[in-house]
């Protein structure tokens, strides 16, 4: 039997298809964040692990570019590097990298890693508890790293289709701000700002990513392992608030997504 191509309004839905189905929004820790129903202890420790994956983003997307022999794409695709890790040009200052400083640098965009430790400041963590993985839980780490492996071998169509998850996070991030300016008053809101910042860079992003997969996932097959580079991400993004649910348990038990 012929495994048929679906035209672009049909991959589109079946895409989103899976947002709706298993995104990690809907996990039950996810769910006690937006009803003010966490800790100050478990919202730390969420803020402590999702670090993890924050920080190996950009190992991601640079896997993805080496893998990709596109110039187009790969032109699209960098700014996400930068707007992870920052950007810093010469000056008499010095900007502070990890656990050490690149003399004479100053920051001209300091980046979402530098924006999440700014959160975990906001919520009483220090930077390196954040930076040297202090509160990382195991389940954590090896959802993350399993994450990054997939991007350094899977065609790269195929680890791009994986952020598509980006096409539910405008939602999920906005409805994150209002219910952290609303139920969680001892954050100082200036540490907020990663949060304001992806409402609009996700909708940026999945716009570019979903682009680039109905050009380059282009036969059956191709649709079809995006489709499952996605459920993978998004059983990713489950697992790590499977972890993190355990460590710091809710009112509610651990729900299976599928």
């Amino acid at each position: 039997m012929t495994t048929r191509f679906w035209d672009r309004e049909t991959f589109v839905e079946k895409l989103r298809a899976v947002g709706t189905r298993i995104y990690h929004d809907k996990h039950p820790f996810h769910v006690s964040m937006n009803d003010c129903r966490l800790s100050r202890d478990a919202l730390r420790g969420w803020v402590a692990n999702r670090f993890c994956y924050q920080k190996n983003i950009p190992l991601k997307d640079a896997a993805i570019l080496s893998n990709c022999p596109v110039r187009e794409v790969r032109r699209i695709w960098i700014h996400r590097i930068l707007d992870h890790d920052g950007l810093i040009q010469g000056g008499r200052t010095a900007c502070n990298v990890g656990h050490g400083a690149v003399a004479g640098a100053r920051p001209v965009n300091e980046g979402g890693i530098e924006a999440w430790l700014r959160l975990g400041e906001a919520c009483g963590l220090s930077r390196h508890e954040l930076i040297s993985d202090h509160h990382l839980l195991p389940g954590v780490r090896f959802a993350v790293e399993a994450y990054v492996n997939f991007a350094r071998t899977q065609p790269w169509p195929i680890a791009i289709a994986s952020s598509l998850t980006e096409l539910f996070a405008p939602d999920l991030m906005s409805a994150r701000l209002a219910a952290f300016e609303k139920f969680y008053a001892w954050i100082d809101a200036r540490g907020l700002e990663y949060f304001r910042r992806r409402v609009t860079q996700a909708r940026r992003d999945s716009d570019e990513a979903l682009a680039i997969t109905l050009e380059y996932c282009n036969t059956p097959e191709l649709q079809r392992e995006a489709l499952h580079a996605l459920e993978f991400k998004c059983d990713v993004l489950w697992s790590m608030l499977d972890a993190i649910h355990r460590a710091y348990p809710g009112p509610e038990k651990t729900a299976v997504p599928h």
